[in-house]
């Protein structure tokens, strides 16, 4: 297992958080779900241990028979995505929507998704109501189908009225998570975790202040949970919604850690073969 560090565009999009959607509309503006075109890519990689040989899926987009192929792959996939109505979680869903692959939200509140995300045709969009915290809220049915699974949830490091409600780091970084994991059936062809950059240094400052009430530490517990559940896993330390998806079809990414920064240049956007040569130079730097 190896862990990468991916120099990428700092994503803050302004996301729409209340009123009422169009129907058959996703209020996420589209601008918010691709990364930005002009930004650098400095790539370095810290090895825990050596990087797992994988064979490399190849995906294709574009017209002929390179798009009848990625449609075909999109057709395949059910992502269920966990933490759907959080910053991140919103660009991941509105990014998933717009490649018209089958996705579904688990949620404490699914009236919500109809808020941020519109009404939308239950054959490619989905909710279920669950709380990860609780162990009982999750049925074998929630993940009929279902090929591959992100998870963006979270809370702030700090006390804040976010808490409120037993929603601490300790719930849901370290019960929330296992919870999940638990729950999920081995069949899953890739969990994508969305944790914290500086978890691996939580004793360390500027880190230990950060982590202050202990949020590295449980989002530490939540990634070696994942790494030995025996469920192929990619792991993605300050995230952007964009590496997460792409993961998903990377065959090499599975078993390894990237923490992910920004500088000015030219990114990938959203090309595929693009996000292979980042991600593999991470791994091989």
């Amino acid at each position: 297992m190896a862990m990468a560090c991916l120099n990428l565009p700092a994503l803050s999009p302004r996301l729409a958080s209340g009123g009422g959607a169009a129907p058959g509309r996703c209020s996420v503006p589209a601008s918010s779900v691709r990364l930005p075109r002009r930004c650098s890519w400095r790539v370095a990689a810290v090895a825990e241990d050596p990087p797992q040989a994988v064979q490399e899926q190849r995906r294709t987009e574009g017209s002929g028979e390179a798009g009848a192929e990625g449609a075909a792959d999109a057709s395949s996939k059910l992502v269920l995505v966990v933490g759907g109505t959080g910053g991140v979680g919103q660009l991941v869903v509105a990014s998933l929507l717009s490649r018209n692959i089958k996705t579904r939200l688990l949620l404490r509140d699914p009236a919500k998704a109809v808020t941020l995300f519109g009404e939308q045709d239950e054959s490619v969009f989905q909710t279920y109501k669950a709380d990860t915290r609780n162990a009982a809220d999750f049925d074998p049915q929630m993940f009929e189908g279902v090929t591959h699974v992100i998870c963006t949830t979270g809370t702030t490091a700090f006390p804040s009225k976010r808490w409120d409600g037993d929603n601490t780091p300790e719930r849901i970084d370290w019960d929330g998570i296992r919870n999940l994991v638990s729950a999920m059936p081995r069949t899953i062809k890739r969990l994508v975790l969305v944790s914290s950059i500086g978890v691996t240094k939580y004793n360390e400052l500027p880190w230990s202040i950060m982590n202050l009430f202990g949020v590295l530490k449980y989002k530490k517990m939540g990634e070696e949970f994942v790494q030995n559940s025996g469920i192929p896993f990619t792991i993605i330390r300050l995230v952007v919604a964009e590496a997460c998806i792409q993961a998903l079809d990377i065959e090499f990414t599975e078993g390894q850690i990237y923490e992910i920064s920004s500088v000015k240049g030219e990114g990938p956007g959203s090309d595929p073969e693009k996000w292979k040569e980042l991600f593999r130079s991470a791994q091989s730097n």
